[in-house]
C-alpha cells in the first residue's frame, strides 16, 4: 500500500510526454476522492541541477538516507511533479523522514505561492 513519504519507482513521463525512464519518485500526497491518485516528484541523481530554493539534497550523510532506498545522493525536484494512479507506480524502495517530507511541501507551497525567489541553478 503506498504511503506519503515513500519512494518509489516510476516511469516518469517527459515534459514532451514521451514515456520517461524507470527512476525513483517521492509521493507527496495521495489526491482527494476515490480514483487512488498520487501526487509525486522526480527524484535525480543529478545533483549538480539542485535549485535551492524548491528542491531537497538527500545525502549519504543524511539520517534518512539510508530508508530511502536512494543507491547514490540524489535530488528531489519538487516542482517536476505528476498525478499518477497507484497502479503505475512499479513498487516501493524506501522512505523519507518526515521532517523532510514537511520541509519539501512548505518549500513546494511557497514557490506556488511566489513567496519565494525563483533559483537560476
Amino acid at each position: 500500500m503506498a504511503e506519503e513519504g515513500q519512494v518509489v519507482l516510476f516511469r516518469f513521463p517527459q515534459t514532451d510526454q514521451k514515456e520517461g525512464k524507470l527512476r525513483p519518485a517521492l509521493l507527496l500526497r495521495q489526491v482527494p476522492g476515490c480514483y487512488n491518485d498520487w501526487l509525486v516528484c522526480m527524484i535525480s541523481s543529478q545533483t549538480h541541477q539542485i535549485f535551492s530554493a524548491t528542491d531537497e539534497l538527500v545525502s549519504e550523510s543524511d539520517g534518512d538516507y539510508k530508508n530511502s532506498g536512494l543507491k547514490r545522493a540524489s535530488v528531489i525536484r519538487a516542482t517536476r511533479l505528476a498525478v499518477v494512479h497507484q497502479d503505475m507506480l512499479e513498487g516501493a524502495i524506501g522512505k523519507l523522514g518526515k521532517d523532510r517530507l514537511t520541509r519539501i511541501r512548505i518549500n513546494l507551497a511557497n514557490w506556488i505561492a511566489g513567496s519565494q525567489p525563483e533559483d537560476a541553478g
